[in-house]
């Protein structure tokens, strides 16, 4: 299981809501994300889901956005096709099987 993040990171969270889920192995899942909060960028690290106390670990690999053209980063209201890789695939799986889109808590990587 991993730490949360340090409190300085988590001073600049972004919050990608999941629409839907494709899962590439046991380690990547790719998503249709929006962007709710902050700015996500390439490398960001997400370490919660909300309404779940377990931790996930996984960090934004990519981001295609306008009709597949990979970019840095997703501006708050936008979305996007992101791969995320690291632990806690299934953790996003069963969250998106709710009623709800699951919304990921983390921060971007140090600029």
């Amino acid at each position: 299981m991993t730490e949360p993040l340090a409190p300085d990171r988590q001073a600049a969270g972004v919050e990608p809501a999941i629409d839907q889920l494709t899962v590439v192995g046991p380690a990547e899942v790719t998503a249709t994300v929006r962007c709710m909060l902050g700015t996500v960028r390439l490398g960001a690290h997400f370490d919660r889901v909300t309404d779940s106390t377990a931790a996930i670990d996984l960090e934004v690999t990519r981001v295609l956005a306008y009709f597949g053209r990979p970019v840095e980063e997703l501006d708050p209201v936008h979305t996007a096709l992101v791969t995320l890789r690291g632990t806690g695939v299934q953790l996003l799986m069963s969250a998106a099987a709710c009623s709800r889109r699951p919304v990921i808590q983390g921060a971007n990587p140090p600029s």
